[in-house]
């Protein structure tokens, strides 16, 4: 190659940078351009998918691009949470994140592939979800502390459902009895349904579950609404006190849900997708489907949202580890 042609591929190489530059600015600028893939860690028709799909609706309408839902349940989670810290960092796969994939799962899985607090960029909490303390006919009690109280004086030998070992449902019961000082039997079951199957029954006297499982059987008086895990009451439930106002002052538990874009997203894109979801949040139809959820719109942006879950993570890390609990 003689001197000229190299001084020429020199200047064609220095120069690449410099022409890219304006045309990736005008990309983030004018993102989004094609549909955004909303990937989730859990099958149809449960919270996070009715989340997920309002949320989804809503931001189609002010994005002006499709946000096409997709399922990719697995693995506790983790197949989606890969996925999406494997795609590139463009804006265009997202992922509706919650407390179980987020920050419960690496004290469940050691061997897990992807950090989600080191491979993904948190954009914004959506909401937060308490979730309901019931009792069916298995027990007398009326209240949370007259059941704690039954526990306590069962030594042991009282028994709670969930809807599956690490579930949020596991972990706030787990909580739950931690904090009071008392052991408890747990029995998980494969999901929500088949517990309380078993709870109205009256063969299992007690379960921590999400509002929509549960609703029709408080309404028919099936089961008895104890208390909220969440930190305040829920409009869905306005009669029925908290944990903390009931029994235990610093309890508070919740299934939350947010979205998380992968690691290196740039920052413009991340802003508008916030902005999108703030404004999705103050609309009618969300704010009526989050409630029939008994859940909370957030607030809270990418940065306080990438604290939360590491306090989150540090907090049920001691649980899982004290209480000894397990996957299947």
């Amino acid at each position: 190659m003689s001197a000229m042609k190299r001084r020429h591929l020199l200047q064609m190489l220095a120069a690449a940078p410099l022409l890219s530059a304006p045309t990736v600015l005008r990309a983030q600028e004018n993102w989004p351009q094609r549909p955004i893939r909303l990937l989730l860690a859990y099958a149809p028709g449960g919270g996070t998918d009715n989340v997920a799909r309002v949320l989804a609706a809503r931001l189609q309408a002010l994005l002006g691009q499709p946000v096409v839902v997709e399922n990719k349940p697995g693995a506790g989670g983790n197949l989606a949470t890969e996925a999406v810290a494997g795609a590139k960092p463009d804006g265009y796969t997202l992922l509706m994140g919650n407390q179980g994939p987020m920050t419960v799962n690496q004290s469940l899985f050691p061997n897990m592939r992807v950090d989600p607090l080191a491979a993904l960029d948190p954009v914004a909490l959506v909401a937060d979800a308490p979730l309901v303390a019931v009792a069916g006919p298995g027990t007398k009690a009326r209240n949370l502390k007259d059941l704690l109280e039954e526990a306590r004086k069962l030594d042991g030998q009282l028994s709670y459902a969930s809807a599956s070992n690490g579930s949020a449902s596991h972990l706030a019961a787990a909580l739950m009895f931690q904090m009071a000082g008392i052991e408890a039997q747990h029995l998980p079951f494969r999901g929500a349904g088949p517990a309380l199957n078993d709870v109205v029954a009256g063969h299992i006297p007690f379960m921590v579950t999400t509002l929509p499982s549960v609703a029709g059987l408080i309404q028919g008086e099936l089961v008895r609404p104890l208390a909220v895990t969440g930190h305040a009451r829920i409009a869905a439930l306005p009669d029925v006190p908290t944990v903390a106002e009931a029994a235990l002052p610093d309890y508070n538990a919740s299934a939350w849900y947010g979205i998380l874009a992968p690691k290196g997203t740039p920052e413009p894109i991340r802003a508008k997708l916030a902005t999108a979801i703030a404004d999705s949040l103050t609309t009618p139809d969300v704010e009526k489907r989050l409630q029939e959820e008994g859940a909370v719109p957030s607030r809270m942006g990418g940065e306080a949202f990438g604290k939360f879950m590491g306090a989150e993570r540090t907090r049920w890390a001691k649980l899982v580890s004290d209480a000894k609990i397990v996957v299947d």
